[in-house]
């Protein structure tokens, strides 16, 4: 029998589980997002990315009702946001900036507090029905085995966990996480990429907003790039990440190979021949068939860091004198047909 659904929940066939239009945020003469239009699958693994003071913290913030919209609307849920933020929140979890606790309690503490607050599965939730809930919660994140200390007492790592923890706590549908693996070491960013993962197979979809290329890059299925404010470019990572047409073949005699290649030649550095080809075994046939040894090829695949490097600026923590000198018109060239251009 399946459990009743909550109004509202967005569901693998009901359409984005986020979704805004024109969605501007000011602040004075600042405009810190600009007329954004952006849709969240449901149930993807989506990433949000941008330099610093890109304006994706703002927008994180305005999804959830902690800041309110200069202009646009925004929908989270299928309900619209700030408006309907008593019944959206309880079935997100999110962590924005940095996660917060009390210092003077206790890690389970704190989450049973939590747990208590709010409009679903608050105080009428049995005591041994919230004590399961946070002992799972704890173990998610891998923090099963911690002791009374005070928050005040654990490390970084330990309450970045908890604040996923704390995020995870009433099995959300959508989890809004700002930098989730700030402070962790790489065994603990696998762990928290595992779970993610297992989470988001189970149904759950997740918005991650995160500069560890890296990390996105092995987690997102798709990605927002913002720029100054602006969503410069949304896509599938399958389509960001094809290949270019380019082969890299490897040899011990280049100058052969360039010379049988001739004109699709491109690029030449030390052992390593850069072709433009479409099929990489017909290439190393007609190498090794016309004497040239081949000790490797490579299809050359677009990486998330030339895709993010290529498609905005400089954050907003550099002062270069020729960037706060562009008028706000060489900005809107940037953003012009010759961005279509990711890698050539």
């Amino acid at each position: 029998m399946n459990a009743p659904r909550v109004p509202g929940d967005a569901g693998a066939d009901d359409g984005p589980v986020i979704r805004t239009e024109g969605l501007t945020k000011r602040f004075g003469r600042i405009v810190a997002v600009d007329g954004v239009d952006l849709q969240v699958p449901a149930g993807s693994r989506f990433g949000l990315l941008g330099p610093n003071g890109s304006g994706k913290t703002t927008m994180v913030r305005m999804l959830l009702g902690l800041v309110h919209a200069t202009s646009g609307t925004a929908q989270v849920l299928g309900e619209p946001m700030p408006r309907a933020a008593a019944s959206v929140l309880p079935r997100v979890g999110a962590l924005v900036e940095g996660p917060a606790a009390w210092p003077g309690l206790p890690g389970r503490s704190n989450l049973r507090m939590l747990d208590a607050a709010g409009t679903r599965g608050g105080l009428l939730v049995r005591p041994g029905a919230r004590r399961r809930r946070v002992e799972e919660a704890l173990e998610q994140v891998g923090l099963a085995g911690v002791d009374r200390r005070p928050v005040r007492a654990y490390s970084l790592g330990m309450r970045q966990r908890l604040g996923i923890a704390a995020a995870l706590l009433r099995r959300p549908p959508l989890l809004i996480l700002d930098e989730p693996t700030n402070g962790l070491d790489p065994r603990g960013i696998g762990e928290i990429r595992r779970l993610l993962v297992s989470l988001n197979a189970g149904g759950t979809t997740v918005v991650l907003s995160s500069h560890l290329l890296s990390e996105v890059e092995a987690l997102c299925t798709r990605i927002g790039l913002m720029d100054a404010g602006r969503l410069v470019l949304t896509e599938d990572m399958d389509v960001l990440r094809a290949p270019t047409g380019r082969v890299i073949v490897h040899t011990p005699d280049p100058d052969a190979a360039a010379r049988l290649l001739g004109g699709v030649v491109e690029e030449r550095a030390g052992t390593t021949v850069t072709v433009r080809a479409d099929d990489p075994a017909g290439l190393n046939a007609h190498l090794v068939s016309r004497g040239v040894a081949v000790t490797g090829l490579e299809v050359e695949r677009r990486t998330l860091e030339q895709v993010v490097l290529q498609r905005s600026g400089s954050g907003a923590d550099r002062f270069d004198p020729a960037r706060n000198g562009r008028s706000r018109a060489a900005d809107d060239d940037r953003s012009g047909p010759s961005t279509e251009r990711i890698v050539r």
